[in-house]
């Protein structure tokens, strides 16, 4: 199992992705993230390794280029690991780090949304993961160590399990893998994935004409292997939690059309669904 989970991505544009964060640790980038508020970053709770102290890490936000500094290198003051988490492909892989101090915002630093806990992201919905890992198993980045960025469709929980399940004599058929707090995206086939340095980075998802965050890069067999694809920390199932530290935290809830399963866009928002049945049952009453 690999649990520091781009293959088969290609150049992202420089702010394209204004939440990803670059974690660092005595200096070095060691997994991704991503930026939720003005001092709050979300990433994966297997990215920490105890003991750690929190004046081991960095967070690189507005990054693009890690052999190019760019962007704001902040401090942390505090880093909150889920409870119930206990090892790389356990329930309960995320982590909320706390800047030092609140950053302004920009064009290249903007928080994502997170979704209400009611929303379900349908099976085929194209998103998008972003990160500086490996290109392959074993592979780095080469320099200038751009982001990176790919397009993977949804899969659905228990077909994500039923992948696992095949050449994989070491786990019984009735015991799940893909847990409850887990959202799996990739291709049956392989060859589109994350990967080694990736982790705890944003699975992305067009929505309502809004960006939501879908998943954090959790855990995976290798990268881009067949029927091993990408299993993400649904976020939607710790909302709950970040509220608890972030109060004033706003959720967002929303409305989906069924998705095009080529290009990852949506129907049209919900306000105008509701305008134009609105328009069409006055047009009912007048004739």
């Amino acid at each position: 199992m690999t649990s520091d989970r781009i293959v088969g991505g290609q150049d992202a544009f420089y702010g394209e992705w204004p939440w990803q964060i670059s974690l660092r640790k005595n200096g070095f980038h060691i997994c991704g993230g991503v930026m939720i508020d003005s001092q709050w970053v979300l990433s994966a709770a297997h990215c920490f390794i105890r003991p750690y102290s929190t004046s081991d890490y960095m967070v690189n936000l507005g990054a693009y280029q890690l052999s190019v500094p760019t962007g704001i290198m902040s401090a942390v003051s505090a880093i909150y690991i889920h409870p119930i988490y206990q090892r790389a492909g356990s329930s309960g892989d995320i982590a909320l780090i706390k800047l030092r101090n609140p950053v302004e915002y920009s064009d290249y630093v903007l928080p994502i949304c997170i979704p209400t806990q009611d929303v379900q992201f349908p099976s085929n919905l194209n998103c998008f993961v972003t990160g500086w890992g490996s290109i392959k198993s074993g592979v780095s980045l080469p320099a200038p160590q751009t982001l990176q960025k790919v397009q993977v469709p949804i899969i659905d929980r228990a077909g994500c399990d039923a992948m696992y399940h095949i050449n994989n004599p070491s786990t019984p058929a009735n015991v799940t893998l893909i847990q409850w707090d887990m959202v799996c995206a990739g291709y049956k086939d392989g060859q589109k994935d994350a990967c080694q340095g990736d982790s705890g980075g944003p699975l992305a998802c067009r929505w309502d004409g809004s960006w939501l965050l879908a998943g954090l890069v959790s855990w995976g067999f290798g990268c881009a292997i067949p029927n091993r694809p990408g299993v993400y920390t649904r976020v939607t199932a710790y909302s709950d939690w970040i509220k608890q530290y972030v109060p004033q935290f706003q959720l967002t809830p929303a409305v989906i059309t069924e998705p095009n399963p080529t290009n990852g866009s949506v129907g049209p928002s919900s306000d105008l669904t509701l305008l134009l049945f609105l328009v069409a049952l006055l047009l009912h009453k007048l004739w």
